[in-house]
């Protein structure tokens, strides 16, 4: 990371919550990100997949609870 980069991100920072929210949509809505060709159909075929999973007993359900315990061992400081 760049000193520039590193001194930007130290003071975005110190913002309060709203404040650090209202810039992360602000630098994510500067970059113009066309979505990959394709990438909705495939998406919507995963999930299609996920689903019959389900129904057909094959995957199990995580409760979110569960999950998100499971992401504060993993990565506590998030």
């Amino acid at each position: 990371m760049s000193g520039r980069l590193q001194s930007v991100a130290h003071e975005a920072l110190d913002l309060l919550p709203e404040e650090r929210l209202a810039l992360a949509r602000q630098l994510l809505e500067s970059v113009d990100l066309e979505p990959d060709p394709g990438a909705e159909a495939a998406w919507e075929g995963e999930i299609g997949r996920r689903i019959a999973e389900l129904k057909e007993g094959t995957a199990k359900a995580v409760p979110a609870a569960e999950v998100f315990s499971r992401l504060r061992e993993i990565a506590p400081d998030r």
